[in-house]
């Protein structure tokens, strides 16, 4: 109780010297808005996916997996605010924006209806030294608010790395597969038996890593139904209609 009474009394002198500002466009927080402010809210690159059954992430599936669904909340677009924002929790240590803007996608995909009967949501693993490295699972914060949007219970200990692979930035598309193949291991199958499981990432690019992931789910486990979710997408990896 103390310890808590000490939070709050360090968060409030903090808000005293350092009012929070919106991560997208550096203004002056309302108090009580969580993630961004309501003008960035307002402006946000939304690419409405998860209310589309056919859409480019999709497609983009086709011939690859049965996938169920398949969405991302924002357009992540170079020079765009919330390309920022999302380099500050996968890189900077901000790891409550991961959750919050994660909780926005799944208030907007409970809403949306397509995602009603997703059972559990799993987040594509970190390999523990990569995990070590960073402190934290940036996917698995996005599906924990994704999660708690939707009203489902989140599974972390199921699906595992194998081996730590190098990071992705950089690659070609080849080199990106190529780093990921077989990766990824189900380390309990039980909780995912019979599932709809809704699978989250950061960032989809090329689609390789979670792609990789849902692969060796329905090795393991023949009888899921998996949907895929990202916090955001880039434009240049989709084709567009």
């Amino acid at each position: 109780m103390a310890e808590m009474r000490m939070k709050t009394w360090w968060n409030d002198l903090a808000g005293l010297f350092w009012p929070p500002v919106c991560p997208v466009c550096g203004r002056p927080m309302t108090e009580g808005v969580a993630a961004v402010c309501l003008r960035c809210r307002m402006e946000a690159p939304l690419t409405g996916f998860w209310t589309q059954v056919d859409n480019p992430m999709v497609r983009k599936c086709w011939g690859l997996f049965p996938v169920v669904h398949a969405s991302a909340f924002l357009f992540f677009i170079r020079g765009n605010g919330f390309r920022d924002l999302i380099h500050a929790f996968k890189y900077g240590g901000r790891w409550r924006l991961a959750r919050e803007m994660g909780e926005c996608y799944g208030h907007e995909m409970a809403r949306g209806g397509l995602y009603a009967d997703v059972d559990v949501v799993v987040p594509v693993p970190l390999h523990l030294l990569k995990r070590l490295r960073r402190g934290y699972n940036q996917a698995e914060y996005v599906a924990r608010g994704i999660a708690a949007g939707l009203g489902v219970p989140v599974e972390t200990r199921a699906v595992g790395r194998r081996r730590h692979n190098s990071s992705q930035t950089g690659k070609t598309s080849r080199e990106r597969w190529d780093n990921v193949s077989g990766i990824f291991a189900v380390r309990d199958p039980e909780p995912l038996r019979g599932r709809h499981v809704l699978l989250v990432d950061d960032v989809f690019t090329t689609g390789a890593t979670i792609f990789s992931c849902a692969e060796a789910i329905l090795r393991a486990v023949p009888d899921v139904r998996i949907s895929i979710a990202t916090l955001a997408v880039s434009p240049r990896h989709i084709e567009m209609a």
